[in-house]
Formats: C-alpha cells, sequence, structure tokens
C-alpha cells in the first residue's frame, strides 16, 4: 500500500493532467477533486501544495524541460508524462524530500500511468535536473 505522501502525488498528477486538458478549471475545483480522493487532511493539503506549486511555477517548470529534453518539446509530450514530469521538477526544485526519493517517485508514476517508454524517458529527463541542481537544493 503507498504511503499516503505517493497517494497524494498520484493524485496530484491526476489534477495536473486535467488542469493540462482544461485549464480554464478553477481551484475550487480542483480542491473539490483532491478532496473526494484523497482521505486527511495533510493528504489533500500536501497534494493541494503540489499542483498549487506546478501551476504557480508553471513557466519556470516548462523552461526547465524544455531544456533538458531532447528533440521534445513539452507540448509534443504526452499529457501524462507532461504531468509527471512538472510535479517531479517541482519537487526537485522547491520539494522537501531527498532528489532521489522526487526521481523515483515520478519513475513509479510513469510505470503506473505512462506508455512502456515513460519511465525511462521521466528517467532520463528527472535525473538531468538532479544532476544540476545546486547541492543546497537538497537530498
Amino acid at each position: 500500500m503507498p504511503s499516503s505522501r505517493s497517494r497524494g502525488r498520484e493524485i496530484a498528477i491526476q489534477a495536473l493532467y486535467r488542469l493540462d486538458l482544461n485549464p480554464d478549471t478553477t481551484a475550487e475545483e480542483i480542491d473539490r477533486f483532491l478532496a473526494a480522493r484523497l482521505r486527511g487532511n495533510a493528504t489533500v493539503g500536501f497534494a493541494r501544495r503540489l499542483v498549487g506549486g506546478v501551476r504557480e511555477r508553471l513557466k519556470e517548470l516548462d523552461a526547465a524541460l524544455d531544456s533538458r529534453s531532447e528533440r521534445w518539446r513539452v507540448s509534443r509530450m504526452a499529457a501524462t508524462d507532461r504531468a509527471i514530469l512538472r510535479l517531479g521538477i517541482h519537487e526537485l526544485l522547491h520539494g522537501d524530500v531527498p532528489g532521489p526519493v522526487a526521481v523515483n517517485e515520478a519513475i513509479e508514476l510513469a510505470k503506473r500511468y505512462g506508455t512502456e517508454a515513460s519511465a525511462t524517458f521521466v528517467a532520463g529527463i528527472l535525473g538531468r535536473v538532479l544532476a544540476e541542481r545546486p547541492a543546497a537544493a537538497g537530498g
């Protein structure tokens, strides 16, 4: 059984996927989506912070993603991979978990929700971000 934070990440990428396909989705709609799928205020709050952080920093995250993905523009990526990568980069650059944990969590989500090639794709890009981030960024 996944940890509450793993479950929070899982539902957060579902919310990010929804936002990607329906950009006019309101914060209230996202809150209802998260609360309906998660148990516990701490887990809902964690997922809310992840989604909010990605929304706030979307341009920064997409620029980081674009600069590290060879031959793939963000707009050409599968929406599921895009959601997982945005969340993973957000956690690597602004999260409170060790970098390898953030990468591993994203790879597991890619295995579960992506295509056969998604886990390798996600691992490659997040591995570059992890290797390039400042040492003070944790993990």
